[in-house]
């Protein structure tokens, strides 16, 4: 069975879940976009490294450190009130941790000329390091800002309704459009002040999107709806969403009781859960 949803399915959008749909994704628009630009291009992916330092690290592993040994109660003097004396004997020594540093590693994927090694398209899927306050977000508008003064296309693919507003569409701008719950965004080179977006409710397929290439050759098509129909059937996520509760997500209440509604009408919830 494929994702109950027409479009975009928020139970995907939990940040435990996350990180293999979105590792899915990156490697299924590479395999979907590949047969379109070969010979002349070749659509790879690529990868940056960078360190989440606590407690913005989404995943941290916790190590326990040591529990000191309790130190005996100092003996107190005559002058002390029975009540401080037991007040100081309660007072229970802490346990040590430590948050340590986090190597986040995140993938995107580029077109490449196949003469020269040149970088024609940049593709960006948006993860919740990326829209979290941090050494993440400035990493990645740090990329973003080099793609947008360079000679390359730059895609950015935002499926995540969390976080800060990160594409690099304006606020403004974003706030000119139609009603939406996730975003992609079209830049082409050389024009870095001029967007082609997909604005996408909650409710609607995602769309077949327009990716550039270098002039004069033609732009290439990506379903994005049947490549996230791919993740979901080949990641099995049917065997272990669990429907029945609400998603870990924020929904507005429009979008939740479309969400029962639509669950309840394919057997997945029961009235009232």
């Amino acid at each position: 069975m494929s994702s109950p949803f027409p479009g975009m399915d928020p139970y995907l959008e939990d940040p435990v879940r996350w990180p293999d749909v979105h590792h899915s994704l990156i490697t299924y628009i590479r395999n979907a976009l590949q047969p379109q630009v070969r010979p002349r291009y070749h659509a790879r992916i690529g990868e940056r490294v960078y360190v989440l330092q606590p407690p913005r690290a989404l995943y941290p592993d916790v190590f326990l450190i040591r529990r000191p040994v309790r130190e005996p109660a100092p003996a107190t003097v005559a002058t002390q009130s029975p009540e401080v004396a037991v007040a100081e004997e309660e007072l229970e020594a802490p346990i040590i941790i430590t948050l340590p540093p986090v190597e986040h590693r995140e993938a995107f994927i580029e077109i490449i000329h196949a003469a020269g090694d040149e970088v024609v398209t940049v593709i960006e899927v948006l993860s919740p390091a990326n829209k979290t306050p941090g050494e993440g977000h400035r990493l990645y508008r740090r990329k973003q800002h080099e793609v947008l003064n360079s000679v390359a296309h730059l895609i950015e693919i935002d499926l995540l309704e969390e976080g800060l507003h990160t594409v690099a569409i304006s606020e403004e701008g974003k706030a000119s459009l139609p009603p939406h719950r996730y975003l992609v965004s079209v830049n082409r080179a050389p024009d870095e002040y001029r967007f082609e977006a997909y604005p996408i409710p909650l409710q609607r397929r995602l769309p077949r999107i327009r990716v550039p290439l270098r002039e004069p050759d033609p732009d290439v098509a990506l379903d994005l709806q049947a490549v996230l129909t791919q993740c979901y059937d080949d990641g099995g996520y049917e065997d272990f969403v669990d429907y029945r509760q609400p998603p870990q997500v924020t929904l507005s209440p429009e979008q939740a009781a479309w969400v029962d509604g639509l669950l309840e009408g394919k057997g997945l919830r029961n009235g009232g859960e």
